[in-house]
């Protein structure tokens, strides 16, 4: 067991009434000494002279929160404190965040847990640390608190949007590999030229020109209209003394929102009359981006259920009935109330799992209170129900309830012909009827909109109802599993750059037509063409696996790159070790199944390949490239 005293017996970071130590932190991207994946790696020790409370004592207090754990051994504090690392890490969100090591050294502890995004993930080191010293001082915590803070930090992270992170996990389950492009704003799934890089569920493969055409409100009606297919009745307006004619002219009720738009900002459905309208005109108004012009859309507005259909790579997958937010009144507490205690259940927690999100108080919610004589600070009855909107808004709170296996055939056959003329990965559409299980040829049914970034949590995580994988139908339009994602990777732990120039003609004399990218510690080539050297050894790996037409990747990886910085990918085809040290062995650990491992020790060769075993000894003068090289068609 790890005596875990730091070794020169000087606080750190600890503060005077401290007794454990945590420093030295480090941040991987990848696969590292410590784990094979992303982790944040730190050091762990207690102060001399400071006794902690013993294991049990935190079990304890820790098993309140998580009685998983109290069901369990630990064989020190190190270790008891990186699994509670590990499990607040997901958040209460249910994050994949699940892989921790501890490595024991004489007077600490080096610790390393599974990380996705670095800065909520040191947050949560320093959270823990404080509760295990508060727990120590028999001091109050206030968990709740803290860790609303730690989930508000990881979703404005680049991962923390449901979408995002809905098609990164999936992502990471199939063994696809994934990253952010920081310079672009964009993730990447594959390497090479077998990527696609994307926004939530727009990618590279979308047409910008379809894409833009679904913001345009009006012209995708005209469009819809030529096809065939219910729309509602109305027309554009310029401005208020527009829209008030053409709501006399179609007859209220009407909605009213502006032709450049989501999420619904802006959407008022129900208008009753001319005050009501000259409110939502205002409210359209407002949502227009200053760069547009004034364009809004007023419509008849029809009576029945809001329902979102999606079509993935243009076939029919998902369909979401989407409700209002409402409360229920207790006869005691107010509608404000009554919201915040909504507002408290952990179905909204508005994090990027979590089925609802906050419901939102604004102008336009007041102002549907008040048509119906109410306000935020009425009471009403027990058993009431009380719509808060007449727009079932889920950003603004509503609620999505799975529909997918009721919906009508004819309805299914609507929604594929309207994606069938996108060249779109995903297509929302957006339809308003009495129920989705009759045919749109026969009930009161009408087409809203359609959007070409939808969101995927509500099919995937709706409130009611089972769930839909859209994550999974969006990945594999693109790939049909994880090996379909990835291009040949040969890992290297030493390799000159004439070693590395060999090896690329001798790979493009087999195959002219391959584009080949290759780095060292010296070098950077595509084919034989040598590129710029940046300084962030990784930097040069992504850059490479970014290429659109690489068809295989050589990249060396030796001690002290993995030390410092870790590897940009997981897995190697090919792994070719020269006198490797402890360190660079841990690029053997993460080979795929049927990869080639070529370790020489000295003079002795030990060859790896498709199970079997095959050892013998350099002859004189024979070069060790002959030995890699013949070896390098098995993958």
């Amino acid at each position: 067991m790890a005596q875990e005293k730091s070794s020169d017996l000087v606080r750190i970071n600890a503060r005077k009434t401290d007794v454990f130590d945590i420093f030295n932190f480090k941040h991987y991207l990848g696969p590292n000494p410590y784990l094979d994946t992303g982790a944040l790696v730190f050091d762990f020790a207690l102060i001399e002279y400071r006794k902690p409370l013993a294991i049990a004592d935190y079990i304890s207090s820790i098993g309140d929160r998580y009685p998983h754990l109290s069901e369990q051994t630990y064989e020190s504090h190190a270790n008891l404190f990186a699994q509670v690392v590990s499990e607040v890490g997901k958040l209460d969100m249910g994050l994949h965040l699940n892989r921790w090591n501890v490595k024991p050294y004489a007077n600490y502890a080096r610790i390393s847990v599974q990380s996705l995004h670095e800065r909520t993930s040191r947050a949560v080191v320093y959270f823990v640390w404080d509760w295990f010293e508060a727990i120590t001082q028999d001091q109050d915590f206030y968990f709740d608190e803290e860790l609303l803070t730690l989930q508000k930090q990881f979703r404005q992270s680049v991962y923390g949007g449901p979408t995002v992170y809905a098609l990164l996990r999936t992502a990471c389950e199939k063994g696809i590999p994934t990253f952010y492009l920081w310079d672009e704003g964009l993730m990447q799934y594959g390497h090479g030229k077998k990527q696609v890089r994307g926004v939530a569920t727009t990618f590279d493969c979308d047409s910008h020109l379809d894409s833009d055409f679904t913001t345009r409100k009006d012209d995708c009606k005209i469009f819809l209209q030529t096809l065939g297919l219910p729309i509602a009745e109305g027309d554009i307006v310029f401005s208020e003394k527009e829209a008030l004619a053409v709501a006399k002219e179609i007859r209220y009720p009407v909605a009213v929102k502006p032709v450049v738009g989501h999420k619904g900002i802006g959407v008022t459905a129900g208008v009753q009359d001319s005050r009501e309208l000259e409110s939502a005109y205002g409210r359209a108004l407002a949502a227009i981006p200053e760069d547009q012009p004034i364009r809004i859309i007023v419509e008849k507005s029809i009576s029945g259920t809001d329902f979102r259909l999606l079509c993935v790579d243009g076939k029919f997958v998902a369909a979401t009935e989407r409700r209002p937010a409402s409360v229920v009144g207790d006869g005691y507490l107010t509608i404000a109330e009554l919201i915040r205690q909504e507002n408290r259940k952990s179905a909204r927690l508005d994090t990027p799992t979590s089925p609802m999100t906050k419901i939102q108080c604004d102008e336009a919610m007041e102002l549907y209170l008040y048509e119906q004589g109410l306000s935020l600070d009425s009471v009403i009855k027990k058993g009431r129900t009380v719509s808060l909107r007449k727009v079932a808004n889920l950003s603004a709170g509503g609620i999505s309830i799975d529909a997918t296996p009721t919906i009508h055939h004819d309805n299914i056959i609507l929604a594929q012909d309207i994606a069938q003329h996108f060249r779109l990965t995903c297509l929302g559409i957006d339809v308003i009827a009495e129920n989705l299980s009759e045919s749109w040829k026969s009930g009161n049914f009408a087409i809203l909109e359609i959007n070409a970034a939808p969101g995927i949590l509500m099919h995937l995580n709706p409130a009611v109802g089972e769930s839909v994988d859209v994550p999974s139908h969006i990945l594999e339009t693109f790939f049909e599993s994880g090996i379909n994602a990835r291009i040949p990777i040969i890992t290297f732990n030493k390799i000159s750059v004439e070693e590395l120039q060999e090896t690329i003609d001798y790979i493009l004399s087999q195959h002219p037509d391959w584009t080949i990218g290759a780095v060292c510690h010296d070098a950077v080539f595509v084919n034989r063409s040598k590129k710029s050297l940046h300084k962030d050894y990784n930097s040069n790996v992504r850059t490479l696996l970014r290429h659109p037409k690489l068809d295989l990747l050589i990249a060396e990886y030796e001690e002290n790159i993995l030390e410092e910085q870790g590897m940009f990918y997981q897995g190697s085809n090919m792994v070719v070790l020269n006198n490797p040290t402890e360190t660079e062995m841990i690029l053997v650990r993460d080979v795929f199944d049927g990869s080639t491992v070529v370790i020489k020790k000295e003079n002795d060769i030990s060859i790896r390949r498709q199970g079997l075993i095959e050892d013998y000894t350099l002859g004189d003068d024979e070069p060790f490239t002959r030995v890699y090289l013949k070896e390098i068609g098995t993958i």
